[in-house]
Protein backbone atom coordinates (compact mmCIF):
# COMPACT_ATOMS: atom_id res chain seq x y z
CA UNK A 1 0.00 0.00 0.00
CA UNK A 2 1.34 3.42 -0.88
CA UNK A 3 0.44 7.02 -1.73
CA UNK A 4 0.08 7.35 -5.49
CA UNK A 5 -0.81 11.04 -5.65
CA UNK A 6 -1.22 14.14 -3.52
CA UNK A 7 -3.50 17.04 -4.41
CA UNK A 8 -2.98 20.38 -2.62
CA UNK A 9 -5.03 23.57 -2.75
CA UNK A 10 -4.05 26.90 -1.14
CA UNK A 11 -1.71 25.38 1.45
CA UNK A 12 1.26 27.62 2.22
CA UNK A 13 3.27 28.20 -0.99
CA UNK A 14 0.74 26.50 -3.28
CA UNK A 15 -1.92 28.83 -4.65
CA UNK A 16 -4.78 27.11 -6.39
CA UNK A 17 -4.36 23.45 -7.34
CA UNK A 18 -1.17 21.40 -7.31
CA UNK A 19 -0.84 17.69 -8.09
CA UNK A 20 2.11 15.38 -7.58
CA UNK A 21 2.32 11.73 -8.62
CA UNK A 22 4.48 9.58 -6.33
CA UNK A 23 6.26 6.30 -6.92
CA UNK A 24 5.93 3.27 -4.68
CA UNK A 25 9.50 3.47 -3.38
CA UNK A 26 11.90 6.38 -3.24
CA UNK A 27 10.91 9.90 -4.35
CA UNK A 28 13.52 12.68 -4.29
CA UNK A 29 12.12 16.22 -4.42
CA UNK A 30 14.50 18.97 -5.51
CA UNK A 31 13.94 22.58 -6.39
CA UNK A 32 15.09 26.09 -5.62
CA UNK A 33 14.31 27.81 -2.32
CA UNK A 34 10.56 28.47 -1.94
CA UNK A 35 9.80 25.88 -4.63
CA UNK A 36 7.48 24.04 -2.22
CA UNK A 37 9.57 20.99 -1.22
CA UNK A 38 8.94 21.37 2.51
CA UNK A 39 5.29 22.28 1.91
CA UNK A 40 4.68 18.96 0.15
CA UNK A 41 6.23 16.98 2.98
CA UNK A 42 4.34 18.98 5.59
CA UNK A 43 1.04 18.56 3.71
CA UNK A 44 1.41 14.77 3.55
CA UNK A 45 2.32 14.55 7.23
CA UNK A 46 -0.57 16.84 8.20
CA UNK A 47 -3.10 14.78 6.24
CA UNK A 48 -1.80 11.50 7.69
CA UNK A 49 -1.47 12.59 11.31
CA UNK A 50 -3.42 15.80 11.88
CA UNK A 51 -0.22 17.25 13.37
CA UNK A 52 1.49 20.52 12.52
CA UNK A 53 4.60 21.68 14.34
CA UNK A 54 4.12 18.80 16.72
CA UNK A 55 0.63 19.89 17.80
CA UNK A 56 -2.83 19.01 16.60
CA UNK A 57 -4.03 21.20 13.74
CA UNK A 58 -6.92 22.64 15.77
CA UNK A 59 -4.35 24.22 18.10
CA UNK A 60 -2.16 25.47 15.24
CA UNK A 61 -4.88 26.79 12.92
CA UNK A 62 -3.85 30.21 11.69
CA UNK A 63 -4.23 32.42 8.64
CA UNK A 64 -0.54 31.88 7.86
CA UNK A 65 -0.90 28.26 6.77
CA UNK A 66 -3.14 29.50 3.92
CA UNK A 67 -1.50 30.68 0.74
CA UNK A 68 -0.65 34.34 1.30
CA UNK A 69 -1.66 35.45 -2.19
CA UNK A 70 -5.03 33.68 -1.96
CA UNK A 71 -5.73 35.39 1.37
CA UNK A 72 -4.68 38.83 0.08
CA UNK A 73 -6.87 38.49 -3.01
CA UNK A 74 -9.86 37.52 -0.88
CA UNK A 75 -9.41 40.44 1.53
CA UNK A 76 -8.90 42.82 -1.41
CA UNK A 77 -12.14 41.61 -3.02
CA UNK A 78 -13.99 42.19 0.26
CA UNK A 79 -12.72 45.78 0.35
CA UNK A 80 -14.00 46.25 -3.21
CA UNK A 81 -17.39 44.79 -2.33
CA UNK A 82 -16.86 41.80 -4.59
CA UNK A 83 -18.75 38.77 -3.30
CA UNK A 84 -16.54 35.69 -2.96
CA UNK A 85 -16.10 32.68 -0.71
CA UNK A 86 -13.29 32.65 1.87
CA UNK A 87 -10.31 30.57 0.68
CA UNK A 88 -10.01 26.96 1.80
CA UNK A 89 -7.20 24.44 2.18
CA UNK A 90 -7.60 20.98 0.69
CA UNK A 91 -5.11 18.11 0.92
CA UNK A 92 -6.11 14.89 -0.85
CA UNK A 93 -4.15 11.67 -0.48
CA UNK A 94 -4.73 9.06 -3.19
CA UNK A 95 -3.88 5.48 -2.20
CA UNK A 96 -3.13 2.26 -4.02
CA UNK A 97 -3.33 -1.17 -2.41
CA UNK A 98 -5.67 -3.77 -1.01
CA UNK A 99 -8.25 -3.56 1.81
CA UNK A 100 -9.24 0.02 1.04
CA UNK A 101 -13.01 -0.40 0.61
CA UNK A 102 -13.79 2.20 3.30
CA UNK A 103 -11.69 4.74 1.40
CA UNK A 104 -13.10 4.19 -2.09
CA UNK A 105 -15.49 6.71 -3.62
CA UNK A 106 -15.83 9.84 -5.71
CA UNK A 107 -15.73 12.46 -2.95
CA UNK A 108 -12.59 14.08 -4.33
CA UNK A 109 -11.60 16.98 -6.56
CA UNK A 110 -11.46 14.72 -9.63
CA UNK A 111 -14.98 13.37 -8.98
CA UNK A 112 -13.55 9.98 -9.95
CA UNK A 113 -13.94 6.67 -8.19
CA UNK A 114 -10.62 6.50 -6.33
CA UNK A 115 -9.18 5.24 -3.07
CA UNK A 116 -8.06 7.82 -0.58
CA UNK A 117 -9.03 10.52 1.88
CA UNK A 118 -8.83 14.27 2.35
CA UNK A 119 -8.29 16.96 4.94
CA UNK A 120 -10.21 20.17 4.32
CA UNK A 121 -10.04 23.44 6.23
CA UNK A 122 -12.89 25.68 5.13
CA UNK A 123 -15.41 28.29 6.19
CA UNK A 124 -18.23 26.76 8.25
CA UNK A 125 -21.56 27.80 6.73
CA UNK A 126 -23.29 27.77 10.11
CA UNK A 127 -21.49 31.06 10.82
CA UNK A 128 -22.53 32.63 7.51
CA UNK A 129 -25.11 35.08 8.90
CA UNK A 130 -22.85 36.30 11.70
CA UNK A 131 -19.91 36.70 9.30
CA UNK A 132 -21.97 38.63 6.77
CA UNK A 133 -22.94 41.10 9.50
CA UNK A 134 -19.25 41.49 10.34
CA UNK A 135 -18.46 42.23 6.68
CA UNK A 136 -21.17 44.90 6.52
CA UNK A 137 -19.57 46.93 9.31
CA UNK A 138 -16.09 46.53 7.79
CA UNK A 139 -14.86 44.37 10.61
CA UNK A 140 -12.90 41.88 8.48
CA UNK A 141 -9.21 42.73 8.24
CA UNK A 142 -7.84 39.20 8.26
CA UNK A 143 -8.99 35.68 7.49
CA UNK A 144 -11.86 34.72 9.87
CA UNK A 145 -10.18 31.59 11.27
CA UNK A 146 -12.66 31.48 14.16
CA UNK A 147 -15.38 30.64 11.60
CA UNK A 148 -13.43 27.79 10.01
CA UNK A 149 -13.83 24.07 10.60
CA UNK A 150 -11.69 21.01 9.82
CA UNK A 151 -13.11 18.04 7.93
CA UNK A 152 -11.23 14.76 7.68
CA UNK A 153 -12.95 12.22 5.47
CA UNK A 154 -12.36 9.33 3.11
CA UNK A 155 -13.37 9.51 -0.55
CA UNK A 156 -16.33 7.29 0.37
CA UNK A 157 -19.25 9.53 1.25
CA UNK A 158 -20.18 9.92 4.92
CA UNK A 159 -17.02 8.16 6.05
CA UNK A 160 -15.28 10.47 8.50
CA UNK A 161 -11.92 9.16 9.63
CA UNK A 162 -9.35 9.44 12.41
CA UNK A 163 -5.61 8.81 12.57
CA UNK A 164 -6.26 5.25 13.71
CA UNK A 165 -8.29 4.40 10.62
CA UNK A 166 -5.74 5.73 8.11
CA UNK A 167 -3.85 2.69 6.79
CA UNK A 168 -0.65 4.60 5.95
CA UNK A 169 1.55 5.78 8.84
CA UNK A 170 4.13 8.55 8.44
CA UNK A 171 7.44 9.24 10.13
CA UNK A 172 8.64 12.83 9.70
CA UNK A 173 12.39 13.25 10.09
CA UNK A 174 13.67 16.82 9.90
CA UNK A 175 17.30 17.19 10.97
CA UNK A 176 17.16 20.97 10.67
CA UNK A 177 14.87 21.41 13.66
CA UNK A 178 13.25 19.62 16.58
CA UNK A 179 9.73 19.91 17.95
CA UNK A 180 9.39 19.52 21.67
CA UNK A 181 6.53 18.60 23.92
CA UNK A 182 7.28 18.82 27.63
CA UNK A 183 10.99 18.58 26.83
CA UNK A 184 10.75 15.50 24.62
CA UNK A 185 11.12 15.41 20.86
CA UNK A 186 7.58 14.52 19.78
CA UNK A 187 8.65 12.96 16.49
CA UNK A 188 10.95 10.41 18.12
CA UNK A 189 8.13 9.64 20.56
CA UNK A 190 5.73 9.11 17.68
CA UNK A 191 8.18 6.93 15.73
CA UNK A 192 8.80 4.79 18.80
CA UNK A 193 5.06 4.46 19.36
CA UNK A 194 4.59 3.24 15.77
CA UNK A 195 7.52 0.85 16.29
CA UNK A 196 5.70 -0.86 19.19
CA UNK A 197 3.01 -3.51 19.07
CA UNK A 198 -0.45 -2.75 20.51
CA UNK A 199 0.07 -4.89 23.60
CA UNK A 200 3.39 -3.14 24.29
CA UNK A 201 1.68 0.27 24.18
CA UNK A 202 -0.86 -0.99 26.72
CA UNK A 203 1.97 -2.23 28.94
CA UNK A 204 3.70 1.17 28.79
CA UNK A 205 0.44 2.95 29.65
CA UNK A 206 -0.09 0.64 32.64
CA UNK A 207 3.49 1.13 33.85
CA UNK A 208 3.08 4.86 33.45
CA UNK A 209 -0.09 4.76 35.55
CA UNK A 210 1.78 2.94 38.29
CA UNK A 211 4.09 5.96 38.45
CA UNK A 212 1.17 8.00 39.78
CA UNK A 213 0.48 5.53 42.55
CA UNK A 214 4.15 5.39 43.53
CA UNK A 215 4.51 9.17 43.27
CA UNK A 216 1.46 9.87 45.43
CA UNK A 217 2.43 7.28 48.06
CA UNK A 218 5.93 8.66 48.49
CA UNK A 219 6.21 10.22 52.00
CA UNK A 220 7.66 13.61 50.91
CA UNK A 221 4.87 14.00 48.33
CA UNK A 222 2.20 13.05 50.89
CA UNK A 223 3.55 15.70 53.26
CA UNK A 224 3.64 18.34 50.52
CA UNK A 225 0.06 17.57 49.41
CA UNK A 226 -1.11 17.69 53.02
CA UNK A 227 0.54 21.09 53.45
CA UNK A 228 -1.09 22.36 50.25
CA UNK A 229 -4.49 21.10 51.39
CA UNK A 230 -4.22 22.71 54.82
CA UNK A 231 -2.90 26.01 53.50
CA UNK A 232 -5.15 26.47 50.49
CA UNK A 233 -8.61 27.93 50.80
CA UNK A 234 -9.12 28.32 47.07
CA UNK A 235 -11.54 25.42 46.75
CA UNK A 236 -13.60 23.02 48.80
CA UNK A 237 -12.13 20.26 46.65
CA UNK A 238 -8.81 18.53 47.26
CA UNK A 239 -5.81 20.29 45.71
CA UNK A 240 -2.66 18.25 45.16
CA UNK A 241 0.28 17.67 42.85
CA UNK A 242 0.53 14.42 40.91
CA UNK A 243 1.67 12.80 37.66
CA UNK A 244 -0.26 13.93 34.56
CA UNK A 245 -2.58 11.17 33.38
CA UNK A 246 -5.51 13.15 32.06
CA UNK A 247 -4.97 12.50 28.37
CA UNK A 248 -5.44 9.13 26.77
CA UNK A 249 -1.80 8.89 25.69
CA UNK A 250 -0.18 10.92 28.47
CA UNK A 251 2.87 8.68 28.46
CA UNK A 252 3.83 9.93 24.97
CA UNK A 253 4.36 13.49 26.19
CA UNK A 254 5.78 12.80 29.63
CA UNK A 255 8.22 10.01 28.89
CA UNK A 256 11.58 10.91 27.37
CA UNK A 257 13.85 8.97 25.04
CA UNK A 258 17.49 8.62 26.12
CA UNK A 259 20.68 7.75 24.24
CA UNK A 260 23.50 6.52 26.48
CA UNK A 261 21.74 8.15 29.46
CA UNK A 262 21.51 11.49 27.61
CA UNK A 263 18.04 12.93 26.80
CA UNK A 264 17.41 12.57 23.07
CA UNK A 265 17.08 16.29 22.38
CA UNK A 266 20.52 16.98 23.87
CA UNK A 267 22.38 14.83 21.35
CA UNK A 268 23.56 16.27 18.02
CA UNK A 269 20.95 16.85 15.35
CA UNK A 270 22.86 14.66 12.92
CA UNK A 271 22.72 11.74 15.33
CA UNK A 272 19.03 12.46 15.96
CA UNK A 273 18.37 12.21 12.22
CA UNK A 274 20.21 8.88 11.96
CA UNK A 275 18.38 7.33 14.92
CA UNK A 276 14.94 8.52 13.80
CA UNK A 277 15.54 7.18 10.30
CA UNK A 278 16.78 3.79 11.49
CA UNK A 279 13.83 3.41 13.86
CA UNK A 280 11.38 4.34 11.13
CA UNK A 281 13.00 1.89 8.71
CA UNK A 282 12.87 -0.85 11.34
CA UNK A 283 9.11 -0.51 11.78
CA UNK A 284 7.80 -3.86 10.54
CA UNK A 285 4.21 -4.03 11.77
CA UNK A 286 2.35 -6.45 9.54
CA UNK A 287 -0.35 -5.03 7.28
CA UNK A 288 0.69 -1.44 8.03
CA UNK A 289 2.21 0.53 5.19
CA UNK A 290 4.41 3.45 6.11
CA UNK A 291 5.90 6.50 4.45
CA UNK A 292 9.13 8.07 5.64
CA UNK A 293 9.30 11.83 5.10
CA UNK A 294 12.93 12.96 5.20
CA UNK A 295 13.64 16.70 5.17
CA UNK A 296 17.11 17.62 3.88
CA UNK A 297 19.06 14.72 5.43
CA UNK A 298 22.36 16.38 4.49
CA UNK A 299 21.95 18.89 7.34
CA UNK A 300 24.25 18.32 10.35
CA UNK A 301 25.78 15.14 8.92
CA UNK A 302 29.39 14.55 7.96
CA UNK A 303 30.05 13.08 4.53
CA UNK A 304 30.70 9.59 5.93
CA UNK A 305 27.60 9.62 8.16
CA UNK A 306 25.47 10.92 5.30
CA UNK A 307 26.77 8.11 3.09
CA UNK A 308 25.89 5.59 5.83
CA UNK A 309 22.43 7.07 6.27
CA UNK A 310 21.73 6.80 2.55
CA UNK A 311 22.93 3.19 2.57
CA UNK A 312 20.55 2.49 5.47
CA UNK A 313 17.67 4.07 3.53
CA UNK A 314 18.42 2.01 0.44
CA UNK A 315 18.88 -1.23 2.38
CA UNK A 316 15.98 -0.78 4.81
CA UNK A 317 13.51 0.99 2.55
CA UNK A 318 12.06 -2.17 1.04
CA UNK A 319 8.25 -2.20 1.25
CA UNK A 320 8.29 1.42 2.43
CA UNK A 321 7.60 4.60 0.55
CA UNK A 322 10.25 7.28 1.04
CA UNK A 323 9.95 10.97 0.25
CA UNK A 324 13.18 12.99 0.51
CA UNK A 325 13.66 16.71 -0.02
CA UNK A 326 17.25 17.79 -0.61
CA UNK A 327 19.64 20.39 -1.96
CA UNK A 328 22.46 17.85 -2.14
CA UNK A 329 23.68 16.39 -5.43
CA UNK A 330 25.31 13.61 -3.41
CA UNK A 331 21.99 12.56 -1.87
CA UNK A 332 20.20 12.73 -5.23
CA UNK A 333 22.90 10.80 -7.07
CA UNK A 334 23.20 8.07 -4.44
CA UNK A 335 19.45 7.52 -4.05
CA UNK A 336 19.06 7.46 -7.82
CA UNK A 337 18.33 10.26 -10.27
CA UNK A 338 15.60 8.09 -11.77
CA UNK A 339 13.67 8.82 -8.55
CA UNK A 340 14.11 12.58 -8.83
CA UNK A 341 11.18 15.02 -9.03
CA UNK A 342 12.17 18.54 -10.02
CA UNK A 343 9.86 21.33 -8.80
CA UNK A 344 9.92 24.41 -11.00
CA UNK A 345 7.27 27.14 -10.75
CA UNK A 346 4.96 24.63 -9.05
CA UNK A 347 5.33 22.25 -12.01
CA UNK A 348 7.00 18.87 -11.76
CA UNK A 349 9.48 17.14 -14.04
CA UNK A 350 10.70 13.58 -13.45
CA UNK A 351 13.92 11.91 -14.56
CA UNK A 352 12.49 8.40 -14.66
CA UNK A 353 13.66 7.60 -18.17
CA UNK A 354 17.41 8.10 -17.84
CA UNK A 355 19.48 5.26 -19.28
CA UNK A 356 20.56 2.56 -16.85
CA UNK A 357 24.22 3.43 -17.52
CA UNK A 358 23.70 7.09 -16.59
CA UNK A 359 21.77 6.20 -13.43
CA UNK A 360 24.54 3.85 -12.34
CA UNK A 361 27.26 6.34 -13.28
CA UNK A 362 25.94 9.09 -10.99
CA UNK A 363 25.15 6.62 -8.21
CA UNK A 364 28.68 5.24 -8.19
CA UNK A 365 30.36 8.63 -8.76
CA UNK A 366 28.03 10.67 -6.58
CA UNK A 367 30.29 13.71 -6.29
CA UNK A 368 29.11 15.26 -9.55
CA UNK A 369 27.10 18.48 -9.14
CA UNK A 370 23.98 17.26 -10.91
CA UNK A 371 21.69 19.57 -8.93
CA UNK A 372 23.63 22.59 -10.14
CA UNK A 373 22.62 21.64 -13.66
CA UNK A 374 19.05 20.88 -12.62
CA UNK A 375 18.50 24.10 -10.64
CA UNK A 376 20.23 26.72 -12.79
CA UNK A 377 18.56 28.70 -15.59
CA UNK A 378 21.32 27.85 -18.05
CA UNK A 379 24.51 25.81 -17.80
CA UNK A 380 27.89 25.99 -19.50
CA UNK A 381 29.63 22.62 -19.16
CA UNK A 382 33.42 22.59 -19.25
CA UNK A 383 36.04 19.90 -18.77
CA UNK A 384 38.19 21.29 -15.94
CA UNK A 385 38.95 24.12 -13.54
CA UNK A 386 41.10 26.03 -16.04
CA UNK A 387 38.32 26.02 -18.63
CA UNK A 388 35.85 27.18 -15.97
CA UNK A 389 37.99 30.21 -15.07
CA UNK A 390 38.57 31.22 -18.70
CA UNK A 391 34.89 30.90 -19.63
CA UNK A 392 33.87 32.96 -16.59
CA UNK A 393 36.39 35.68 -17.54
CA UNK A 394 35.10 35.76 -21.11
CA UNK A 395 31.55 36.14 -19.79
CA UNK A 396 32.57 38.95 -17.44
CA UNK A 397 34.25 40.82 -20.28
CA UNK A 398 31.09 40.56 -22.37
CA UNK A 399 28.69 41.44 -19.52
CA UNK A 400 30.13 44.43 -17.71
CA UNK A 401 32.04 42.46 -15.08
CA UNK A 402 29.10 40.29 -13.99
CA UNK A 403 29.82 36.66 -13.19
CA UNK A 404 27.68 34.10 -15.05
CA UNK A 405 26.03 32.94 -11.81
CA UNK A 406 24.81 36.51 -11.22
CA UNK A 407 22.63 36.04 -14.30
CA UNK A 408 21.51 32.53 -13.40
CA UNK A 409 24.13 30.83 -15.60
CA UNK A 410 26.22 28.14 -13.92
CA UNK A 411 29.62 27.16 -15.33
CA UNK A 412 30.11 23.55 -14.23
CA UNK A 413 33.23 21.43 -14.50
CA UNK A 414 32.14 17.87 -15.41
CA UNK A 415 35.38 16.21 -16.51
CA UNK A 416 34.70 14.12 -19.60
CA UNK A 417 31.11 13.28 -18.58
CA UNK A 418 29.43 15.71 -20.98
CA UNK A 419 27.07 13.14 -22.47
CA UNK A 420 25.80 12.06 -19.02
CA UNK A 421 24.85 15.64 -18.19
CA UNK A 422 23.37 16.23 -21.61
CA UNK A 423 21.03 13.29 -21.07
CA UNK A 424 19.68 15.06 -17.97
CA UNK A 425 19.49 18.37 -19.83
CA UNK A 426 17.35 16.77 -22.54
CA UNK A 427 14.83 15.47 -19.98
CA UNK A 428 14.57 18.92 -18.39
CA UNK A 429 14.72 20.87 -21.65
CA UNK A 430 17.53 22.81 -19.97
CA UNK A 431 19.55 25.33 -22.00
CA UNK A 432 23.13 24.03 -22.06
CA UNK A 433 26.39 24.90 -23.78
CA UNK A 434 29.26 22.40 -23.95
CA UNK A 435 32.80 23.79 -24.23
CA UNK A 436 35.15 21.10 -25.47
CA UNK A 437 38.53 20.71 -27.19
CA UNK A 438 38.62 19.14 -30.63
CA UNK A 439 41.91 17.38 -29.78
CA UNK A 440 42.89 17.40 -33.44
CA UNK A 441 40.05 15.12 -34.56
CA UNK A 442 36.94 17.05 -35.53
CA UNK A 443 35.46 13.96 -37.16
CA UNK A 444 35.66 11.97 -33.90
CA UNK A 445 34.11 14.90 -32.05
CA UNK A 446 31.28 14.97 -34.55
CA UNK A 447 30.66 11.27 -34.00
CA UNK A 448 30.66 11.68 -30.20
CA UNK A 449 28.09 14.48 -30.33
CA UNK A 450 26.15 13.27 -33.37
CA UNK A 451 22.86 13.47 -31.44
CA UNK A 452 23.38 17.22 -30.92
CA UNK A 453 24.98 18.37 -34.19
CA UNK A 454 23.82 18.92 -37.75
CA UNK A 455 20.32 17.70 -38.51
CA UNK A 456 20.06 16.32 -34.93
CA UNK A 457 20.84 19.68 -33.32
CA UNK A 458 18.69 20.57 -30.32
CA UNK A 459 17.41 24.09 -29.79
CA UNK A 460 18.45 24.08 -26.13
CA UNK A 461 21.84 22.34 -26.49
CA UNK A 462 24.89 23.67 -28.35
CA UNK A 463 28.29 21.99 -28.64
CA UNK A 464 31.02 24.65 -28.83
CA UNK A 465 34.44 23.72 -30.24
CA UNK A 466 37.04 25.03 -32.67
CA UNK A 467 36.45 23.51 -36.10
CA UNK A 468 40.03 24.27 -37.21
CA UNK A 469 42.74 21.70 -36.49
CA UNK A 470 46.15 23.24 -35.70
CA UNK A 471 49.45 21.42 -36.09
CA UNK A 472 53.13 21.98 -35.24
CA UNK A 473 56.48 20.30 -34.59
CA UNK A 474 56.64 20.55 -30.80
CA UNK A 475 57.06 17.33 -28.83
CA UNK A 476 56.66 16.79 -25.09
CA UNK A 477 59.01 13.94 -24.37
CA UNK A 478 58.34 11.49 -27.18
CA UNK A 479 54.72 12.57 -27.73
CA UNK A 480 53.45 15.17 -30.17
CA UNK A 481 52.14 18.32 -28.49
CA UNK A 482 48.36 18.78 -28.70
CA UNK A 483 47.77 22.16 -30.36
CA UNK A 484 44.00 21.78 -30.08
CA UNK A 485 43.26 22.34 -26.41
CA UNK A 486 42.31 25.58 -24.65
CA UNK A 487 45.81 26.88 -23.86
CA UNK A 488 47.30 26.76 -27.40
CA UNK A 489 44.03 28.15 -28.83
CA UNK A 490 44.24 31.03 -26.32
CA UNK A 491 47.87 31.68 -27.32
CA UNK A 492 46.86 31.64 -30.97
CA UNK A 493 44.14 34.24 -30.31
CA UNK A 494 46.41 36.65 -28.36
CA UNK A 495 49.98 36.11 -29.61
CA UNK A 496 53.25 35.61 -27.75
CA UNK A 497 53.89 39.25 -26.80
CA UNK A 498 50.48 39.71 -25.19
CA UNK A 499 50.83 36.55 -23.09
CA UNK A 500 54.40 37.43 -22.04
CA UNK A 501 52.98 40.65 -20.58
CA UNK A 502 50.04 38.82 -19.04
CA UNK A 503 52.14 36.10 -17.37
CA UNK A 504 55.22 38.23 -16.66
CA UNK A 505 57.46 36.20 -18.96
CA UNK A 506 59.97 37.02 -21.71
CA UNK A 507 59.80 33.95 -23.92
CA UNK A 508 61.14 34.43 -27.46
CA UNK A 509 59.90 31.08 -28.78
CA UNK A 510 56.20 30.21 -29.00
CA UNK A 511 57.00 26.64 -27.97
CA UNK A 512 58.40 27.93 -24.66
CA UNK A 513 55.01 29.50 -23.95
CA UNK A 514 53.24 26.29 -24.98
CA UNK A 515 55.36 24.33 -22.50
CA UNK A 516 54.78 26.90 -19.75
CA UNK A 517 51.00 27.01 -20.18
CA UNK A 518 50.76 23.22 -20.38
CA UNK A 519 52.76 22.80 -17.16
CA UNK A 520 50.93 25.59 -15.30
CA UNK A 521 47.31 25.31 -16.46
CA UNK A 522 45.63 26.50 -13.26
CA UNK A 523 48.11 29.29 -12.54
CA UNK A 524 47.75 30.65 -16.07
CA UNK A 525 43.96 30.43 -15.90
CA UNK A 526 43.96 32.37 -12.62
CA UNK A 527 46.07 35.13 -14.18
CA UNK A 528 43.71 35.28 -17.14
CA UNK A 529 40.75 35.53 -14.75
CA UNK A 530 42.36 38.27 -12.62
CA UNK A 531 43.87 40.43 -15.35
CA UNK A 532 42.64 43.91 -16.18
CA UNK A 533 44.45 43.79 -19.54
CA UNK A 534 42.56 43.59 -22.80
CA UNK A 535 42.60 39.98 -23.94
CA UNK A 536 40.99 37.97 -26.72
CA UNK A 537 39.20 34.66 -26.51
CA UNK A 538 38.91 31.83 -29.03
CA UNK A 539 35.70 31.96 -31.05
CA UNK A 540 34.21 28.79 -29.55
CA UNK A 541 34.58 30.25 -26.04
CA UNK A 542 32.71 33.38 -27.09
CA UNK A 543 30.05 31.22 -28.76
CA UNK A 544 29.38 29.42 -25.45
CA UNK A 545 28.56 32.62 -23.56
CA UNK A 546 26.16 34.12 -26.09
Amino acid sequence: MHISKIHIENFKSFKGEFNLLLENGTNIIVGDNEAGKSTIIEAIHLALTGLMNGRYLSAELTQYIFNHQAVEEYLSDLQKGVGCAPPHILIEIYLEGDSLDLFEGDMNSEKSNSKGFFLKISFDEKYKREYEELIKIGGVKSLPIEYYSILWSSFARDENITVRTIPVKSALIDSSSSKFQNGSDIYISRIIKEFLESNEIVEISQSHRKMKDFFNSDEPIKKINKKILEASKISHKKVEISVELSSKNAWESSLMTYLDDIPFHFIGKGEQCIIKTKLALSHKKAKEASIILLEEPENHLSHSNLNQLISDIKDGGENKQILVSTHSSFVSNKLGLENLIFLNNKKTIKLKDLSADTELFFEKLAGYDTLRLILCKKAILVEGDSDELVVQKAFMNENGGLLPIEKGIDVISVGTSFLRFLEIAEKLDKEVRVVTDNDGDVEALGEKYKDYLGENAKENIKICFDTEVDTGSLKIGTKDFNYNTLEPKFLKANGLNALNKLFGKSFTDVNEMHRHMRANKTDCALKIFDTARSIKFPGYILESIR
